[in-house]
């Protein structure tokens, strides 16, 4: 997945180095949690510096037509709503996860990492409908926002369907939401799309389907940065997208190995495996590095220096017994002092 990517201040990530899984994202969790609360009140003023296009109009994920006119815009202040009776009316204050989600409670109320403004009609329309796809509209916006039942795999009811130019925005406003709530929750009324502040399988799919197709653009960098400028604390997920990967997607969370490091890069023989893996390293690798294995929450289920049996690793090609994990995806990480190599790997069912 390429895209741009926003900086955040130095050493502001330290505290998630080198984790995968929940762990890292309770590790973010800890660094953007606490943030300046803002009043309801106050968003009207925030958008004017989180908000605005090119041209200081209002940037209305719900009308804009990227790279045409749009049907309609919007002024800061004099196009507030108000009553609306259809759409190009007003603009209001979108809660992106809807409120009665979290049963409107703040700090959530405010949180502008999840607030948009947005159309008021095209709001109204939108409701409380999760987020999804479908393959036939029942209600459409000017930009090609729409209404209808799910074809989504995993859920059939009605969502709402942003057009393509801001689902990345939207999944990433979701996964800010797991983790900056992360823990916080339980008490939600959560929805078809999430319990409490956690996504349901079918929407995290998707969601990271979003992610990937449209990743991070100019404008999520620079609000991203307006919002930390007033919240003091930002998206991980648009300062570093693979972020989402490393904790709900591992196996497309690990940097592949660049062609010109090929020495580099970790053997696992087989893979998939259902009793033993044999691990190949660089012939110059340490002696009795230490070997973890890493299951999909970022725990570690198995560490060992010397796997057993081998005096050494690198000229041997020892073996891990894996006979007693469960199935599924983990990451093994092999490391020295200074050096580290790693790969995804997955265990199969025993027959």
């Amino acid at each position: 997945m390429e895209g741009l990517r926003a900086q955040p201040p130095a050493g502001y990530y330290a505290g998630a180095d080198g984790k995968t899984g929940q762990a890292l994202q309770q590790a973010l969790h800890d660094l953007i949690d606490d943030h300046q609360v803002l009043t309801y009140a106050a968003l009207w003023e925030a958008f004017k510096t989180t908000d605005t296009k090119p041209d200081s109009t209002v940037w209305d994920i719900y009308s804009d037509k990227p790279g045409e006119t749009p049907a309609y815009v919007y002024h800061f202040s004099q196009d507030q709503c108000g009553n609306y009776s259809r759409e190009g009316d007003c603009y209001n204050r979108e809660h992106s996860f809807p409120k009665s989600w979290f049963g409107d409670a703040e700090p959530m109320y405010t949180d502008l990492f999840h607030i948009y403004p947005t159309d008021g009609w095209v709001n109204n329309k939108r409701g409380n409908l999760p987020f999804g796809e479908t393959a036939a509209p029942r209600w459409s916006s000017t930009n090609g926002s729409a209404t209808g039942p799910s074809s989504v795999e995993g859920y059939s009811g009605e969502i709402f369907e942003p057009i393509d130019a801001y689902k990345g925005d939207l999944a990433r406003t979701y996964f800010y939401m797991a983790t900056r709530y992360l823990g916080e929750g339980s008490s939600w009324p959560g929805s078809d799309m999430v319990t409490g502040s956690q996504l349901k399988p079918w929407a995290l799919a998707m969601l990271l389907r979003w992610h990937r197709e449209d990743p991070v653009s100019e404008k999520e960098i620079q609000r991203n940065n307006a919002v930390f400028a007033l919240q003091k604390n930002r998206n991980p997920f648009i300062d570093e997208p693979r972020f989402a990967l490393l904790i709900w997607d591992l196996p497309n969370g690990v940097p592949p190995v660049p062609a010109a490091a090929a020495g580099e890069r970790l053997g696992l023989w087989p893979n998939p495996a259902t009793q033993t893996v044999r691990i190949g390293l660089p012939t110059d690798f340490c002696h009795n590095p230490e070997v973890l294995l890493h299951d999909m929450t970022g725990s570690v289920v198995m560490c060992t220096g010397t796997p057993p049996g081998s005096s050494e690793l690198g000229h041997d090609s020892p073996e891990l017994q894996v006979d007693h994990l469960p199935p599924g995806v983990y990451l093994v990480r092999v490391i020295c002092p200074g050096r580290q190599l790693s790969a995804p790997l997955v265990i199969l069912p025993r027959k």
